[in-house]
């Protein structure tokens, strides 16, 4: 199958259909284009997210299965609720967005590099100044010490990347971001691919058809007028 360009396309046309999506690698379903905010809120409401090296054209996934967590099914360990009570970390929600994205962007101890680059960060920080990307961030003793961060649109909340500094920093973040999620009305919780970190956290795999239709209702609909207010 020749792989779709998207150099020609406008940032508000449509993407590829997803049974275009190559199985090898998963989900591959296009080549180039750009970061624009239209194209990325585009690009989410359809099922699909850049993700690509430093050194190569922008990359466009839909994988299937879709690794997703339906806030009701929020699963929290005995040990992470012993942590939860202690409450170690001040949680905030968007205090401190570019210091959140710039830490994901860190190399891992197992990675040589990393595919957030400079022009990702600048993408989604102007999604952030247009109120769609957020972070959560969990802050100790005058530091950040882990967050995520996504992009918002209707009913679902579409995680990018987290990171942590202290133990489990990253697990409190996303529980609390689940809460948070819940208490504004928030039905899906997309996690991209599948990582036995959020699975322990109730995460599961559902079809890349399933998703779709997910986002088609839940996309459209309203959270609550109160969600990501400062």
């Amino acid at each position: 199958m020749r792989l779709t360009a998207l150099d020609s396309f406008k940032p508000n046309q449509a993407f590829p259909t997803l049974d275009q999506a190559l199985e090898e690698p998963n989900g591959l379903i296009a080549v180039g284009g750009c970061l624009s905010p239209q194209r990325i809120i585009n690009a989410y409401r359809h099922g699909i997210f850049p993700w690509f090296n430093p050194d190569e054209p922008i990359l466009w996934w839909s994988p299937n299965p879709r690794l997703v967590l339906f806030p009701e099914k929020l699963k929290v360990s005995r040990s992470l609720n012993k942590t939860l009570r202690k409450q170690l970390f001040e949680i905030r929600l968007d205090s401190a967005f570019l210091s959140v994205i710039q830490a994901c962007a860190e190399p891992r101890p197992e990675q040589a590099g990393t595919w957030i680059s400079n022009e990702m960060k600048q993408a989604y920080l102007q999604l952030h100044h247009l109120g769609i990307a957020h972070s959560v961030e969990a802050w100790q003793d005058g530091e950040l010490a882990g967050g995520l961060y996504g992009i918002s649109l209707g009913q679902v909340f579409f995680g990018e990347s987290m990171f942590h500094r202290k133990t489990d920093a990253s697990k409190v973040v996303f529980v609390h971001l689940v809460k948070q999620l819940t208490n504004w009305g928030y039905r899906l919780i997309d996690c991209q691919v599948k990582s036995e970190h959020l699975v322990s956290l109730g995460a599961e795999e559902i079809s890349r058809d399933e998703f779709a239709n997910l986002l088609n209702h839940y996309c459209d609909q309203y959270a609550d007028a109160q969600a990501w207010q400062p």
